[in-house]
């Protein structure tokens, strides 16, 4: 049995269009899930024009994910950080305050994209905040950082299910353990910027975490909890994630890079992260409130 989740944003969602894939495709009731926002309906088979409708879809800001039944929900969540769980990318707001704004956007644009290798792009990028203060990941935190809509509601039910929640991400520990800590997140894991007599010195410690580091964190944590790797749900838009995308039980691109999304089956470009909620069955109203 497989299900058929359509996702847009609030308001969006035609009853009518639910109700007329639901009778083209043969499948089950729709439910709703969130009223004009959210609904699914069972089928016996994944379609074969699946894609094709899906792309139709997307034109009217509409999400659809058809996925199995059995085992949807999940008990981990494993998370990347930046244009994720935030907005930004922290990397490009350092470089804003260094003067290297532009080129750091296009390094780091590359680098999401798979275009270029991100060890290799970390090392440059950083070395151009070489002699920024130490506080400015303060002031970056507090004035240029957007937490990604509906990240706390995504925590929080995960959490009151049970779950577990590890953000982790190819930025860095000073970011990480503020974000992670704001949004209710039990780990974490990240990069580590250098720093020498209150300045950045350009460097980040080794070894450096990227693409191998986020599965080996999948590995790694499911294991210590218990859990199989089928049991996580994870989320992210680069290149860098497409390992733990790949091996979790159900891998979320989330407005993510074009490279990304051709190599994942679950694909949300209009839903906030909410939808990952949706996704695994809960509706607006089993959303827990955030601490």
């Amino acid at each position: 049995m497989f299900t058929a989740t359509l996702i847009a944003p609030r308001g969006v969602l035609d009853p009518a269009l639910v109700h007329a894939l639901r009778d083209a495709w043969g499948g089950g009731d729709a439910v709703w899930l969130a009223p004009d926002e959210a609904a699914e309906f069972t089928l016996a088979e994944v379609p074969s024009n699946r894609w094709d409708v899906w792309a139709d879809l997307q034109r009217q800001r509409t999400d659809l994910v058809v996925q199995p039944t059995e085992g949807r929900r999940k008990r981990m969540l494993l998370a990347d950080m930046d244009s994720t769980m935030i907005r930004q990318e922290c990397i490009d707001e350092l470089a804003e305050e260094a003067g290297v704004g532009a080129h750091v956007k296009e390094i780091t644009a590359r680098a999401m994209n798979g275009e270029l290798d991100f060890e290799g792009a970390l090392t440059e990028r950083v070395a151009l905040l070489k002699g920024l203060p130490e506080d400015i990941v303060d002031r970056v935190i507090a004035t240029r950082i957007e937490l990604m809509p509906g990240g706390p509601e995504l925590i929080a039910t995960m959490k009151a299910a049970g779950g577990h929640a590890a953000l982790v991400s190819g930025g860095f520990t000073a970011f990480t353990a503020r974000i992670a800590e704001q949004i209710g997140f039990d780990e974490h894991r990240a990069n580590t910027l250098l720093m020498e007599d209150g300045t950045l010195t350009g460097e980040v410690a080794q070894p450096i975490l990227g693409r191998e580091a986020k599965v080996q964190a999948l590995s790694e944590i499911s294991a210590r909890l218990g859990l199989s790797e089928t049991d996580v749900i994870a989320v992210g838009d680069g290149a860098n994630d497409l390992g733990m995308l790949g091996r979790a039980g159900t891998g979320v691109a989330l407005h993510a890079k074009p490279s990304v999304q051709e190599a994942c089956e679950v694909r949300v470009n209009h839903g906030d992260l909410t939808a990952l909620l949706f996704l695994q069955g809960y509706a607006r109203s089993d959303f827990a409130t955030p601490a």
